[in-house]
């Protein structure tokens, strides 16, 4: 019996600063109602879908930006999403800003059963930008600010979704340039990698030039690349349009474990696209070119985790 999977990316249009929770999750609980009306059995939403991308506002008092942060899961304001989930019997992927009890704050997101149980939660780990105001920048890009390094690794749990068993893991916009965050994950036999994204449509950096076309193309080839070499299905989910007079590129797609776009946003704002994902289909790349048991070489791999920057390498010289 093949094991199937609908699965919904639920792109978001944008989220204007001034706007609160309550409309943020109006819009998530009309994109679960489409997504079960098209049959499917988990909604992916994208990276801190609650609230605009704040990061790129800088505060002198970091204390000042507290306000995005969710205390709990659920919250009162994120209340009406698990009651929904569980009228509609759906599973779904959230990212947020979590502030723990201890005063840490993290960029996270969870996977909650229809029941409302989090079955799995994740940390952002790969943290791009910058801690302090960078004056060269056009736009701020603050969350090595307000974000700690996440601290729960790459997990992978398997949960009921859809009547079956789903090695399902998480991972969370930069993370997914990293080939060691679909590696790990990868070692733990996942199937399915949810990944949310609030990606600008210009690189602000001011250290050259990047082309929009290939700002997409390059978020596109990592994840691509990251299902193919690690035999996963992959739903990278994203935020869309001009957010506070920032474009963010979108461009949400659905990918199998062969590296194909299964399904793709075509939109700027709410749309909701799904794809059934055939889990049986990891089983040719683990079982054949990617069969980590007989083909990896750990013991040549050392300087991926003993080193950090890169290091010349000697010069050759003639003997």
């Amino acid at each position: 019996m093949r094991r199937i999977l609908p699965v919904a990316a639920a792109q978001l249009g944008p989220i204007q600063r001034d706007e609160g929770r309550d409309v943020a999750v109006a819009r998530l609980v009309a994109m679960m109602e489409r997504a079960h009306a098209r049959g499917a059995a988990l909604v992916v939403f994208p990276e801190l879908a609650l609230t605009t991308f704040f990061p790129r506002w800088y505060h002198e008092d970091r204390a000042q930006a507290d306000h995005w942060f969710e205390s709990a899961m659920p919250s009162n304001a994120t209340a009406p999403l698990f009651a929904a989930a569980k009228r509609l019997g759906l599973a779904f992927h959230l990212g947020y800003a979590e502030r723990t009890p201890d005063g840490q704050h993290f960029n996270a997101a969870v996977l909650v059963s229809p029941d409302g149980d989090v079955m799995l939660k994740y940390r952002k780990i790969h943290l791009p930008g910058h801690a302090e105001f960078d004056p060269k920048r056009s736009v701020q890009h603050l969350e090595k600010r307000y974000f700690d390094v996440g601290d729960l690794g790459f997990p992978v749990i398997r949960a009921p979704l859809g009547g079956l068993g789903v090695n399902a893991g998480i991972m969370i916009c930069n993370d997914r340039r990293w080939p060691e965050s679909w590696r790990v994950l990868g070692l733990q036999g996942v199937e399915l990698v949810m990944c949310g994204y609030n990606t600008p449509s210009t690189n602000t950096s001011a250290a050259g030039f990047e082309a929009p076309h290939l700002r997409v193309f390059h978020s596109h080839l990592s994840v691509q690349a990251g299902a193919y070499q690690n035999a996963t299905f992959a739903v990278a989910v994203a935020k869309a349009g001009v957010e506070d007079g920032h474009e963010l590129f979108g461009h949400s797609i659905i990918v199998n474990p062969q590296g194909e776009i299964t399904a793709q946003a075509t939109s700027w704002d709410d749309e909701v696209i799904v794809a059934d994902c055939d889990l049986d289909m990891c089983r040719l790349g683990r079982t054949t070119v990617f069969a980590f048991d007989r083909h990896r070489r750990p013991e040549a791999y050392g300087r991926i985790t003993a080193q950090v920057g890169a290091e010349a390498p000697g010069e050759w010289r003639k003997e």
